[in-house]
């Protein structure tokens, strides 16, 4: 059976195998954070975040795993415009992912993006962070 790691890393190539509308490499790491002064460039990092494991049936369990991916980036002028476009981004980044419906076998549930932005980061760091938790099932028996 996979594991959230394998989904996670699948996730990555994924992502970095296709050409969205702003460029930029996925990387996995447990913690997304990083210095501002490297914050020019856009940032996107896939974070294994939680595992649930479920009776699904006689006999069978169902693993939910939750894989948090940040968007994240220095904004120069902080205008509606500039954080328009990331938002274009995020949204590419979620349809992208549901449209692929597997990773390592497991199957897409859901996607959510709450808050869509952190208003922390835009008015302490003049910094674009939003985060989608994706949610995947695996079925075992």
């Amino acid at each position: 059976m996979a594991t959230v790691t394998d989904i996670a890393d699948a996730m990555v190539a994924a992502l970095n195998g296709y050409a969205f509308g702003q460029a930029f490499t996925a990387v996995r790491a447990y913690v997304p954070t990083f210095e501002l002064k490297d914050m020019k460039d856009l940032h996107v990092t896939v974070v294994p975040k939680g595992m649930e494991v479920s009776i699904a049936g006689r006999g069978y369990f169902a693993t939910d795993v939750q894989i948090d991916v940040a968007v994240q980036k220095r904004l120069a002028t902080a205008d509606n415009a500039e954080i328009d476009a990331l938002m274009g981004v995020v949204q590419e980044i979620a349809e992208f992912l549901r449209r692929q419906e597997r990773f390592a076998s497991a199957a897409w549930i859901k996607t959510e993006n709450l808050p869509i932005y952190s208003a922390e980061h835009l008015g302490e760091l003049r910094q674009f962070t939003s985060v989608l938790t994706l949610t995947y099932r695996l079925l075992a028996g």
